[in-house]
C-alpha cells in the first residue's frame, strides 16, 4: 500500500490552536497526534511540541511555551471521547500531555500496540519500519533528536514533525484489520485502556509493578 505525501503545509502556532483549525479538529472523528521533547523524564524535561493531524491531512504544530501549564482547545479535543487519538507509542506522550498540560487523553489507539499485537511475525514496531512495510516510504529520523525547545524550529524539524502524523490515521485502519482477522482487537482495546493507569504508575514513578 503506498500513500501519497500531502501537498498541504504544516501550520505552526504558539500555545495552542487557532480557533479555525479547532473548529476543523473537532468535526473530524480521528486524529492523529505526536509529541516532541526535550528529553524523556516528564518531571524534568519540557513538552516542546505538540503535532495533531486530521483525515484531510491537515497538520498543525502547536509549539508549547516555557513555563505555559495548559492548552484549552487541545485539550477539550484530547478529552473528547468521540474523537479517536491515535499515537506511537501513546504512553510516553499522554504522560507528558498530562504532566505538563494536565491533559487526561481519552479514546486513544496506539500503533505501537497494534504493531505488537498484530505484527507478530517481526520484532521491528518503530514508526519507520510500519512506513517502510505498508507504504513503501523511508523516513528520515535524524532530527528526532534534536532542540525542540528552539523558539523557531527548522524547515527539517517542520518536515520530520509532520510526517509522524500523516501516516497515522492510515496505519490504525490497516493494523485494526489486522488484529480484527488474528483476533486480538478485543485485548487491543483492553491495552489502550490500561494507558490512563499506565500514566498514573509512570508519575507516581513505580516501575516494573507485575513483576516478581
Amino acid at each position: 500500500m503506498t500513500q501519497k505525501r500531502s501537498s498541504i503545509k504544516p501550520v505552526v502556532f504558539q500555545g495552542d490552536l487557532s480557533d479555525e483549525f479547532f473548529d476543523a479538529f473537532k468535526k473530524d472523528d480521528r486524529l492523529a497526534v505526536d509529541c516532541e521533547m526535550m528529553g524523556l523524564n516528564p518531571r524534568r524535561d519540557r513538552l516542546c511540541v505538540v503535532q495533531i493531524g486530521d483525515s484531510k491531512n491537515r497538520v498543525a504544530l502547536v509549539q508549547i511555551l516555557p513555563g505555559q501549564k495548559d492548552a484549552p482547545k487541545i485539550q477539550k479535543l484530547f478529552e473528547s471521547k468521540d474523537i479517536v487519538k491515535v499515537f506511537h507509542f501513546a504512553r510516553m506522550d499522554l504522560t507528558f500531555l498530562r504532566a505538563r498540560l494536565g491533559i487526561k487523553v481519552q479514546s486513544v489507539f496506539c500503533t505501537k500496540i497494534g504493531s505488537k499485537l498484530a505484527r507478530t511475525y517481526t520484532d521491528k514496531h518503530g514508526l519507520k519500519e510500519l512506513i517502510r512495510e505498508f507504504f513503501e516510504e523511508n523516513i528520515d529520523k535524524k532530527n528526532q533528536s534534536s532542540d525542540w525547545g528552539k523558539k523557531i524550529l527548522t524547515k527539517d524539524q517542520v518536515d520530520y514533525a509532520s510526517t509522524d502524523v500523516r501516516f497515522l490515521i492510515s496505519l490504525e485502519q490497516i493494523l485494526t484489520e489486522m488484529m480484527i482477522r488474528e483476533n486480538r482487537f478485543e485485548i487491543a482495546q483492553k491495552c489502550f485502556n490500561f494507558l490512563e493507569t499506565q500514566v498514573e504508575l509512570d508519575l507516581l514513578e513505580v516501575p516494573n509493578l507485575f513483576e516478581h
